[in-house]
């Protein structure tokens, strides 16, 4: 197994050197535009990488509190792979939420539950406006579980995000970003593809 890296360059050159780095014209989950666009699947597919990462993000998370979690809980489908690595990297359970509800909102189904009083750290793969992960971490206390911190592989949002929680990324990257109505590639006619796995 690769050793986890000693700091964000080097993850900003496994993501890189694997093509997860994207250029063009992307529509975010958020529904902002951007000419960069992060797909951490295309590191995450290779098993040695997903483990390193997974290490790398507990390891850094676990600075931050202690004990380690019971739980690690992920929303489907970007986030799974990564909390399945944290979890293995802790030795906990790894759950992920999945997009069932009436109006699309995240909830467990496939037999997942959180026990009231476990402790649980949420994972996601990228932030942006870090609303699937904040909408994952209410889903957590709604059933009980307490939410002692939060991570992801790729911090995108230019830390506008604040937390009330522990909180660490493995890469910051500042990522220029547009409302649509006032996105220049829009302006000048170039089509916005949705790379991610929500529906846009």
């Amino acid at each position: 197994m690769t050793a986890p890296p000693r700091g964000p360059s080097d993850w900003i050159e496994r993501l890189r050197s694997r093509g997860a780095l994207l250029e063009g014209h992307f529509r975010l989950s958020s529904g902002l535009h951007s000419p960069r666009y992060v797909q951490c699947a295309l590191l995450l597919q290779h098993p040695d990488e997903a483990a390193a990462a997974g290490a790398a993000l507990a390891a850094r998370l676990g600075e931050r509190f202690a004990p380690a979690p019971d739980a690690v809980v992920s929303p489907a489908i970007g986030g799974i792979v990564l909390g399945h690595e944290v979890a293995r990297a802790w030795g906990a359970r790894a759950v992920w939420a999945e997009r069932a509800g009436p109006q699309g909102e995240l909830a467990f189904r496939r037999g997942f539950a959180l026990a009231p009083g476990e402790r649980v750290v949420a994972v996601e793969d990228v932030v942006t406006t870090a609303g699937s992960l904040k909408e994952l971490v209410a889903l957590c206390r709604a059933s009980g579980a307490e939410v002692v911190g939060a991570g992801a592989l790729v911090d995108r949002s230019g830390g506008r995000v604040e937390w009330e929680i522990p909180w660490a990324a493995l890469v910051r990257l500042e990522v220029e970003q547009h409302a649509p109505e006032s996105c220049p590639q829009c302006a000048l006619g170039q089509p916005a593809i949705k790379p991610g796995s929500r529906p846009g």
